[in-house]
């Protein structure tokens, strides 16, 4: 099934979606430091390809779906002490969120579908925060499936649930994936683990990879990625999209 990016279709063409009926899924990343084996457009990566394979079931449970332009600068203020990283104000992000928003129920979409794959606790704030004056607004569904929260999270990797998943087997595997080009291989497959759990770090205050154990930007287990487990993370990724989307359509409908 090929889904539709927005910026590829004719005002016309737009024009004469169903939009009443068709999701806008944005992917959102980060350009920020991922070890040294990885891309800084790692998030980037992982939230496109969970962005087409959620738009794709979107479209199995009777919706339409449009891919729009991914959003690549965030806030990442744990990976700034890494050359390449570019973090933006969290204020930025929610007013850039905000007004999209605001456009995309103009226009008379259906809902926002956020895929996002950037885990920094000031990016999921401006998340939150956008959400929250989205509903303030009565704007169209704003819907973001935070990982790090229950249920979702109990759906993914082993390493994710531990918590120390930066640049390590949970992304590295989706890299390989979907950019086996932009993996450093001869590094990947040399790198130690570093078990440090970022969550546990984070709740105790840290607030730079840095502080928390990782002085390379990695944690976990980036020598055991695979492919393989790349796909299936990409599958469970865009199947927690969807249902999170069918979730807050059918709530919609309810109310």
């Amino acid at each position: 099934m090929t889904v539709r990016e927005l910026g590829e279709l004719t005002w016309e063409e737009a024009r004469d979606l169903d939009r009443s009926r068709v999701v806008a899924v944005l992917p959102v990343g980060a350009i920020e430091a991922h070890g040294p084996h990885l891309p800084l457009s790692t998030d980037a990566i992982i939230a496109i390809a969970m962005a087409r394979e959620g738009a794709q079931r979107i479209e199995t449970r009777g919706f339409g779906a449009v891919l729009l332009p991914p959003l690549h600068f965030t806030a990442a203020p744990f990976g700034a002490g890494f050359t390449g990283t570019i973090s933006v104000q969290p204020a930025t992000v929610v007013a850039l969120l905000l007004d999209l928003a605001r456009e995309l129920t103009r226009h008379g979409f259906a809902a926002l579908a956020v895929a996002n794959a950037h885990l920094d606790p000031a990016h999921l704030g401006a998340l939150v925060a956008a959400e929250s004056r989205a509903r303030e607004e009565r704007l169209l569904p704003f819907v973001c499936p935070h990982l790090t929260r229950k249920p979702w999270a109990s759906r993914l990797t082993e390493e994710f649930r531990t918590g120390a998943c930066h640049a390590g087997r949970y992304e590295g595997s989706v890299v390989m994936a979907e950019r086996a080009d932009l993996v450093r291989e001869s590094l990947r497959r040399a790198l130690p683990a570093n078990p440090a759990s970022l969550s546990t770090a984070i709740r105790e205050g840290k607030q730079t990879f840095e502080e928390a154990g990782g002085a390379r930007a990695y944690f976990g287990w980036p020598a055991d990625a695979t492919a393989e487990e790349g796909r299936a993370t990409i599958a469970a990724l865009g199947e927690i999209l969807a249902e999170a989307v069918a979730g807050a359509l059918t709530l919609g409908r309810a109310t």
